[in-house]
């Protein structure tokens, strides 16, 4: 990787409930990010608002580069984010920003470029072997949160290439009686009912609503972030009891997107997965992940962790700005998927 000055630049991390912002820098080849500012995306118009936000905090102009990662698809056509109202329109960027170069890259291809790039230390253990991640290979990239994000790394000889997609929206798969049940009801609700309506921060509203109707209880009004509190905490039986189903629809999932991708390895990534970091390992995880019929022994040969980076989004749009900063032109390839405008001084 050619070494480039310290001169800063903005790192961005647009998600479906946050917006985070901070000043980074690259120097000799090192990413280094600031403390980030988190912004509601509620709270603000529009990204161009959050932007002039940051910038009142910082007090202070902003610098004339970014690197954005951004929850959707990346592509020329204006942006509308996943699980958010914001649309941000790439052609004008970097004029209603007052940018000479800019990066934009999938949220979750951010994400996958901070799996490739951080050190063994910013990764924790939760099922299968025990060992490093992989020189070569390819790593499976899977972070529940406001959505399920999904990417792929494929590590080589030559570096790394980062595939973002949107495989949080492919079916969710029932594989029990309870599952049944929660699958019609979700899709009298929606229709489509993809992976991301049970394996997400809502997801577990509706686990926690189908396990009340089984036991004929009272769901309760406790809001997402209540339900997720006392269900982390144990304060609630039900909660607690939807919190392990979480957990093993999520291990279904994670095996099946490893199952699918041909994966070496799988890390998850996401809001959710650091809180639950340490309860995955001794709930219903493994025994879903790896109950793939003929093939639960090559499932169990993969190892699955979680990383524990805490901003990986900001860390890997930052890596994808060092990677990109010498392109001039849009690219919008399946394996690359960024959008880059400008020109390195």
């Amino acid at each position: 990787m050619p070494a480039a000055s310290a001169a800063e630049f903005v790192a961005v991390d647009l998600g479906g409930t946050h917006a985070r912002f901070a000043l980074a820098r690259i120097d000799d080849g090192r990413i280094a990010v600031d403390e980030p500012s988190i912004l509601r995306t509620a709270d603000h118009a529009n990204f161009e608002a959050a932007w002039h936000a940051f910038a009142g905090q910082l007090g202070r102009p902003l610098p004339r580069a970014a690197a954005m990662a951004v929850a959707g698809p990346v592509q020329t056509q204006p942006i509308k984010l996943t699980n958010c109202p914001w649309t941000i329109a790439p052609a004008a960027i970097a004029q209603e920003l007052e940018l000479d170069r800019f990066v934009l890259v999938n949220d979750f291809a951010a994400v996958g470029h901070a799996v490739a790039r951080l050190e063994e230390r910013y990764f924790s253990h939760v099922a299968g072997p025990q060992i490093a991640l992989p020189s070569e290979g390819l790593i499976s990239v899977i972070g529940p949160g406001t959505g399920l994000g999904v990417a792929a790394v494929l590590r080589h000889a030559g570096g790394y290439t980062v595939v973002s997609t949107e495989g949080g929206h492919s079916d969710f798969a029932a594989l029990d009686c309870f599952e049944d049940e929660l699958l019609a009801r979700l899709r009298q609700r929606y229709g489509h009912v993809s992976a991301e309506r049970v394996v997400s921060g809502p997801g577990l509203a509706h686990i926690h609503e189908g396990l009340a109707l089984a036991q004929n209880r009272a769901a309760g009004t406790a809001d997402d972030s209540q339900l997720w509190s006392e269900a982390i905490s144990g304060k609630d039986e039900l909660a607690g009891a939807a919190l392990e189903r979480f957990c093993m629809a999520l291990g279904a999932v994670a095996g099946n997107i490893a199952l699918a991708q041909g994966a070496n390895c799988v890390v998850l990534a996401g809001g959710l997965s650091l809180r639950l970091a340490d309860r995955l390992p001794h709930s219903g995880f493994s025994a879903r992940f790896t109950a793939k019929g003929r093939f639960v022994a090559m499932m169990s040969a993969i190892p699955v962790k979680a990383i524990n980076h805490p901003q990986p989004g900001l860390f890997g749009a930052a890596a994808a700005f060092q990677i990109h900063r010498s392109d001039t032109k849009s690219d919008t390839s399946p394996l690359n998927q960024a959008i880059i405008c400008g020109r390195a001084p």
